[in-house]
């Protein structure tokens, strides 16, 4: 299966659609009057579209175990047809869509099962999805201008140059992936005076300032200590999203002192040192977090 460990949950929904063809109006009028022998085939057919939406991984090899949090089944007649509306939603990593197409099948299967008794011209056609919501398609962030960003790695090894840079690293393809440009890149010592002149230098022309490194526990440790007095106000929720997001990962991440918020129109964020601290970090809020620019501009204030 695709690997969705680095993914966020969100809501998710999905709308498919089948179609089931009778060949005489005595079929209909039997579904509605719920006269066919093997019983009420609105009913029947829903039960096992229920059952069947919560087990398409079973069926689909490539489908993961999804925690199905919501599902409804509409009929529409018109003429001959049936036309069945099926439904799903689920807060998790990835969508739905195949779910509810599974469940749309086995609803328009289970018909003709119990129809083909009293109708043998029974036609299933056109299951397709119709809609569906949530995931990276539905928080896309457009901007008139490319957002750039200023990374800075924070430590003494690597700026000695006794260690070799990663975590910058990742940081700078992740922004690359989101579409930010990352118009300056710079290893630092970890020291309170350096943190503090980079960020009131490059907050003025950058909307991202990023450090990675010295957010520990280690008196050395001092990014924190550097970037408080000069936020104007810090967006905790990016904090509590970063590290609930590492602490399901790591346990240690707990320990780490993120820190988030923004100095004029720039949002400054310091994550943890480490390449999989920075990864996950970046993983957990990007590209989601670029909202903030458009509240910075003053524009969607009703989501804040």
């Amino acid at each position: 299966m695709v690997d969705i460990t680095h993914k966020i949950n969100t809501l998710r929904a999905a709308t498919a659609t089948a179609i089931v063809k009778v060949s005489k109006q005595e079929t209909i009028d039997a579904v509605v009057n719920n006269l066919v022998p093997k019983g009420n085939v609105f009913e029947m057919a829903k039960t096992a579209g229920l059952f069947a939406v919560k087990n398409t991984h079973l069926s689909i090899p490539d489908c993961h175990p999804i925690p199905i949090e919501f599902t409804s089944v509409e009929y529409k007649i018109e003429g001959l047809t049936i036309e069945i509306i099926f439904n799903v939603k689920t807060v998790y990593k990835t969508g739905v869509e195949v779910e509810a197409m599974h469940g749309a099948s086995i609803v328009a299967l289970t018909m003709y099962d119990m129809l083909k008794p009293i109708d043998k011209e029974i036609e299933i056609s056109t299951i397709k999805l119709i809609n569906k919501d949530g995931g990276k398609s539905s928080f896309k962030n457009k901007f008139s201008n490319v957002i750039k960003a200023a990374v800075f790695v924070c430590s003494d090894s690597i700026f000695a140059g006794d260690k070799e840079d990663r975590s910058g690293k990742v940081i700078v393809e992740k922004l690359n992936a989101c579409g930010v440009e990352t118009a300056h890149y710079e290893i630092i010592p970890d020291e309170l005076d350096t943190i503090q002149e980079k960020t009131k230098a490059f907050a003025k022309e950058h909307q991202l300032v990023i450090f990675t490194g010295g957010t520990g526990l280690s008196p050395r440790d001092v990014t924190p200590e550097a970037l408080s007095p000069l936020l104007e106000s810090r967006i905790p929720g990016i904090e509590e999203a970063i590290r609930n997001y590492g602490q399901q990962r790591m346990p240690y991440a707990m320990l780490s002192r993120t820190v988030a918020g923004t100095l004029g129109k720039s949002l400054v964020l310091a994550l943890p040192g480490s390449t999989n601290g920075a990864r996950e970090s970046m993983d957990a809020v990007f590209p989601h977090v670029l909202h903030v620019f458009h509240i910075l501009k003053g524009k969607n204030h009703d989501s804040l």
